[in-house]
């Protein structure tokens, strides 16, 4: 931190910020709706479960990969064009996708999108850094960003039900095509080149690279599949491989003149207690959110357009939120802001712990999604703001790998947990001839249920709904705990974060983030 006052962005700024917002609002949408056009996609090509899955989870998994290595090279060869090439990269993309003709050229597109993915998030989010320097003019830009991927989220009920109604299930993979191209042709006129021109900041350490996606490919791979199959030899090998990648990793970075990720970037307290913060709140209402969407459907009866516009009102409590909290923290520093929306957020999960219909549960979760908006703007920009605007992309890459961690971790960890309390408490309550899988999952006994006798089967089902219900309470109540400890550690930690546009003020050397 320093005593100069930052430049303000202007109109060509801002014209800018809308050419970044509108494809993150389109690709939000696209990622959310192949959940919907999965059974029609499947009908048409007819992959097996196997190739289902990696349909699914294979952008996740290069997206979350690259994310670091594509945030230090922007930084070197400057944001504007790597994302650029993204884009070009996610068009090409997204057309294979929508026109693939098997199973295994769709899993080839979703992985070229997961690169061109790693490409335009963390230079978006750097670019927005370096754009916006005056501290509250950042923290509503990140805002606006913010509620343009939210808004996708909301939206991708809505647009995917009408594609899939009137269009064939490729669409869905179209819809970001056009905000890419005036991204393409809007992007060099109106945004600023955001940083190196590749002949400074060092080599590109081929080596690290390597070393970063052995480390967190087999990492989230590990936790998906503990996640989705329990406790296997694979993946906990996967996952202590990856662990041991990482610990390779960091020992290497320390070694680098100019290392891949700059650990120099942890010495600041904010933003390693920001950076935490972000990474349990995604666990942790992140793997509720998922358990929620199965109650919805499963539970309820709902349709997954229906239970995707069930959640809609969380999603708009979450829009509302991200946009007040910046206004706020003009007047209130973030550690007090954000430690009320974790309190919030936990008064949201007890909310769920008591709740067994549908309108508690999204009630409860609009209570979430309205505490953690002051946590997601804030640390982001805290996060943005405590780096130097040329290490603006090392740190939006951070950020997001730590969500994907996040969520997959939560995925792993709550999931269990709800998987156990299910196991628990159907063992006692489920009735003789009740099948196999009913004892395992919820999906498992709605499955049974029509080959069961019209009475054993509303029993098996019954029982089935309660114990699911019991693990998703288990889950937000220990969700509850572990989020209001976040807030303590915000309140404590961040308590020397000024409030947003305060005038500078000396910096404990601790917190000093060198720029090369």
């Amino acid at each position: 931190m320093n005593e100069t006052t930052p430049p303000k962005a202007g109109t060509r700024e801002w014209i800018g910020l809308a050419v970044l917002a509108l494809p993150s609002l389109l690709v939000a949408i696209d990622l959310f709706v192949l959940l919907l056009a999965l059974p029609h996609l499947s009908a048409d090509l007819a992959p097996t479960n196997n190739e289902q899955l990696w349909i699914l989870d294979v952008y996740g998994f290069l997206l979350a990969g690259f994310m670091i290595t594509m945030g230090t090279l922007g930084d070197r060869i400057g944001k504007r064009r790597l994302m650029l090439i993204g884009a070009v990269g996610f068009v090409a993309a997204s057309v294979l996708a929508a026109y693939s003709t098997s199973p295994e050229m769709l899993v080839a597109a979703r992985a070229l999108l997961g690169i061109a993915g790693a490409a335009l998030g963390p230079t978006m989010l750097g670019l927005i850094g370096a754009m916006f320097q005056d501290p509250r003019q950042r923290t509503t830009a990140i805002g606006v960003w913010m509620v343009c991927m939210m808004g996708g989220i909301a939206l991708g009920p809505v647009v995917g039900g009408v594609m899939l109604e009137h269009f064939w299930w490729g669409s869905v993979f179209l819809l970001g095509v056009p905000a890419m191209v005036l991204l393409l042709v809007l992007g060099p006129i109106l945004l600023p080149p955001g940083g190196g021109d590749g002949r400074h900041g060092g080599r590109l350490d081929l080596a690290s690279v390597g070393i970063s996606l052995a480390a967190i490919l087999p990492g989230i791979y590990g936790l998906k599949e503990l996640a989705r199959n329990g406790w296997e030899v694979v993946p906990l090998a996967a996952l202590g491989f990856g662990v041991a990648m990482g610990v390779v990793f960091v020992r290497r970075q320390r070694r680098l003149a100019d290392p891949l990720l700059d650990l120099r970037l942890f010495a600041s307290r904010a933003f390693t207690t920001a950076l935490v913060s972000m990474l349990v709140n995604t666990m942790l209402p992140g793997a509720t959110m998922v358990l929620l969407t199965q109650f919805l459907q499963l539970v309820e009866g709902l349709s997954p357009l229906d239970a995707g516009l069930a959640l809609v009102p969380a999603a708009l409590a979450g829009i509302v939120s991200v946009q007040v909290a910046p206004l706020l923290a003009r007047r209130i520093r973030p550690a007090h802001l954000i430690a009320a929306g974790m309190a919030v957020a936990a008064t949201g999960l007890v909310v769920v712990t008591q709740s067994g219909t549908a309108v508690g549960l999204v009630a409860g979760f609009a209570l979430i999604n309205f505490g953690t908006g002051p946590l997601i703007t804030l640390g982001t920009n805290i996060v943005i703001g405590a780096v130097p605007p040329e290490k603006a992309g090392s740190a939006a890459s951070i950020s997001q790998v730590s969500n994907e961690f996040g969520f997959a971790l939560g995925i792993a960890t709550m999931g269990s947990l709800a998987a156990a309390v299910y196991r628990s408490d159907v063992a006692g309550t489920l009735p003789a001839g009740a099948p196999a899988a009913a004892r395992d999952t919820l999906a498992g006994a709605a499955a049974a249920v029509p080959q069961l006798p019209g009475p054993l089967g509303e029993a098996v089902l019954a029982s089935a709904r309660a114990g699911f219900t019991s693990g998703l309470h288990a889950v937000a109540a220990v969700s509850a705990v572990l989020v209001v400890g976040v807030a303590v550690a915000a309140l404590v930690l961040l308590r020397h974060v000024p409030t947003v546009g305060s005038p500078a003020v000396a910096a404990p050397a601790k917190e000093a983030v060198p720029a090369a």
